[in-house]
């Protein structure tokens, strides 16, 4: 079957001008006309003093902006010899802008972007979000430099967050994967990542591109097919990441099934790898680990606490036809507990997980009901967190991450059992 070209005539006219391009950066915008000219320039600027001998294209992949971020992104890349100045070495830096077409969301940006990288024969990939503040042209050499100079193949970015930040990834995503497929890649949703060319060509050749993980759940999807495949993988330190640009409040439970959705069914999609994983194992990480200033992260307990205790009389009924007897009463027992006292133990939220993963595999009831039937769940874990660790540091709340991922990993066999079952 041959591949399907989703670039425009105007852009495959422009590739064959370039002809070859040893890296290419790419930038999915959307409505980010505030910061896109900051990222524009930075990459450049990151181009110019880390690869100044590489032949280089800096690709923007629109998905339909309504605000101005098309003219501030042409601006930037148009020939103005102030920017050009910068990329001034033995090659200068390409620019392209392609809106993208096809399935609206980030995949299709990113395989815009991959079908430019592998038509100009690029060694090297990566892509970094166009809202970012906080981005610097060191990130570029981090996302790179792992690939063309340690031959690695997918470079996931790792970030300084707030402890109360991520609280999705920290609670759900990370020790799952990491249960499951064996590799400690500690942000696997991060957008900020880097690509071999050999990686990028097998992306663009998976059937998932018209599918809603492409849609929802690329990050989760490209970290989970470069570790299944076996692909060389390794982190880079990015420092914090700020974002610019607004984005419209999404809610929760729609969020939670999205991401979480993804996660499960990967697992499906993937089983035969992870059923026989034990354990994990570090992967290498780039770049110095500094604990830099963030912006506080504002919880209110007492609005979580009350999710939490609506959620357990709301849908106790509902829960009681896919979780154990055992876990569905110790989810009741602490939904009696005051606020002090709540202590959601790691041990019970790693099965109420693996419980829902192997009922979503059962389809023991409607997906995406039972994915948004967890959320009062995860607000109750959230809020244990947050009053386990309100004196904690950032060093501290790490190491109680990590013993929560070894409760998970200790707990697999109970998964298995569940999803066998």
């Amino acid at each position: 079957m041959p591949k399907e070209i989703i670039l425009s005539p105007e852009v495959l006219q422009k590739l064959e001008k370039i002809k070859e391009a040893d890296i290419v950066i790419g930038i999915p915008s959307y409505n980010n006309a505030r910061t896109i000219g900051h990222v524009i320039r930075t990459v450049n600027k990151g181009l110019a003093t880390y690869f100044p001998s590489s032949r280089a294209l800096i690709v923007n992949s629109d998905g339909g902006s309504k605000d101005e971020t098309l003219a501030v992104a042409s601006a930037c890349l148009a020939d103005d010899p102030r920017l050009l100045a910068l990329a001034h070495s033995l090659h200068p830096v390409y620019k392209i802008i392609s809106p993208y077409y096809g399935m609206p969301g980030k995949g299709t940006a990113f395989r815009t972007i991959f079908q430019i990288a592998e038509s100009l024969g690029a060694k090297a990939c990566a892509v970094v979000d166009a809202s970012l503040t906080s981005i610097t042209s060191e990130w570029i050499e981090q996302l790179v430099k792992p690939v063309v100079s340690e031959g690695f193949d997918y470079v996931s970015p790792s970030y300084f967050r707030h402890k109360y930040d991520g609280t999705i990834t920290n609670s759900i995503v990370y020790p799952l994967m990491r249960a499951l497929y064996g590799k400690r890649i500690r942000q696997p949703i991060g957008s900020d990542c880097g690509f071999s060319g050999k990686l990028v060509s097998f992306y663009l050749a998976e059937d998932v591109w018209h599918t809603s993980v492409a849609r929802y759940g690329i990050e989760i999807w490209m970290a989970t097919a470069a570790i299944t495949s076996d692909f060389k993988i390794c982190q880079s330190f990015l420092g914090t990441k700020v974002h610019g640009d607004a984005e419209p409040t999404q809610d929760l439970s729609v969020m939670l099934t999205q991401v979480v959705g993804t996660v499960f069914h990967l697992m499906e999609t993937h089983q035969s790898a992870w059923l026989k994983v034990n354990g994990s194992d570090a992967v290498p990480v780039f770049g110095e680990t500094l604990e830099v200033g963030i912006e506080p992260v504002n919880v209110r307990l007492e609005r979580l606490l009350s999710a939490y205790r609506q959620g357990v009389q709301d849908l106790s009924d509902i829960w009681k036809n896919f979780l154990s007897a055992p876990v569905l009463e110790g989810l009741q027992r602490l939904s009696k507990a005051n606020l002090p006292e709540f202590r959601f133990q790691d041990a019970l939220w790693a099965k109420v997980v693996y419980e829902f993963a192997a009922a979503h595999y059962a389809k023991r009831m409607d997906r995406e009901h039972l994915l948004k039937s967890m959320t009062p769940l995860y607000l109750g874990r959230t809020a244990s967190f947050v009053l386990e660790t309100r004196e904690s540091t950032a060093a501290d709340v790490e190491n109680r991450v990590e013993l929560l991922c070894l409760e998970y990993e200790n707990l697999k066999p109970y998964l298995m059992e569940k999803w066998r079952s």
